[in-house]
């Protein structure tokens, strides 16, 4: 099993980048990564697939996490309705 996983939050424009959470984003996606670097890429190309929308209202944020451990309690991870 993976101990990484691949974030990508999308945030609204107006909220500062060190405020983009899973709890304050629009849209999170995530995902399994073996190595930092294919966390960061993974990532972008989930975004860039699920055709995620850009522009000056809406920005994508990218982080690498530690996966939770059992008995953790997880994160809800909610999708923008």
């Amino acid at each position: 099993m993976s101990e990484l996983l691949s974030v990508a939050l999308v945030c609204a424009g107006t909220l500062l980048a060190q405020d983009c959470s899973r709890v304050t984003a629009l849209d999170v996606i995530v995902a399994p990564a073996h190595s930092p670097m294919e966390c960061l890429m993974h990532a972008q190309t989930m975004a860039a697939q699920a055709g995620l929308p850009g522009g000056s209202d809406r920005y994508l944020k990218i982080a690498c996490e530690h996966r939770r451990l059992e008995g953790d309690p997880g994160r809800v991870i909610r999708r923008a309705s």
